[in-house]
């Protein structure tokens, strides 16, 4: 039986990302990223609008790129997986759980100063091909968690390959009758 474990997300930070690192070095952040939904109205035509609240983990030089350009307020992109973290709570020994995204890629939108709207971007993560520029990578994914909440060591960043320019045709000669 086939499966698919995939998550598409844009919305706004919610606050700005706190770059962590784990014992073995790997950057680690979490960002709050709240994304809207405009409901349409009924027959009173009103439109309301419903917000989403969603934790999201980026590893390696995806989480270090964050936490150097993102600020709160500002538009993102993240494509990624859903995980399921499970724990006992402290205090009074239940078992809890929380459902985030591990984001494998994520694209800068909005301007390089404002916090609003707008596409472009540079894109940062997973291995598309659809992507200009790509860091993570490996095995896509961010460290599980083991026993006592040690993490392995996540995905290795590497470098992404040379691009060549493209190659340019000639300029056709000026001599020809082409009709523009």
């Amino acid at each position: 039986m086939a499966s698919l474990n995939k998550v598409m997300l844009i919305g706004n930070l919610t606050r700005d990302p706190e770059v962590r690192y784990t014992p073995k070095g790997t950057a680690v952040t979490k960002l709050g990223l709240a994304v809207n939904r405009v409901i349409p109205g009924g027959e009173g035509g009103e439109r309301r609008e419903e917000t989403t609240f969603v934790d999201v983990t980026l590893w390696g030089k995806t989480a270090e790129l964050a936490g150097q350009y993102l600020k709160k307020g500002r538009p993102v992109f993240i494509e990624g997986r859903l995980q399921l973290e499970s724990w006992q709570d402290k205090t009074t020994g239940q078992n809890r759980s929380q459902l985030s995204v591990v984001g494998d890629s994520m694209q800068f939108l909005g301007g390089r100063n404002d916090g609003g709207g707008g596409g472009g971007g540079e894109s940062y993560g997973g291995s598309s091909e659809r992507q200009e520029r790509s860091y993570g990578g490996g095995d896509g994914g961010g460290p599980s968690q083991r026993g006592g909440g040690e993490y392995d060591s996540g995905p290795s960043y590497s470098a992404p390959p040379a691009r060549q320019a493209p190659s340019q045709a000639p300029l056709p000669d000026e001599s020809d009758d082409i009709p523009f």
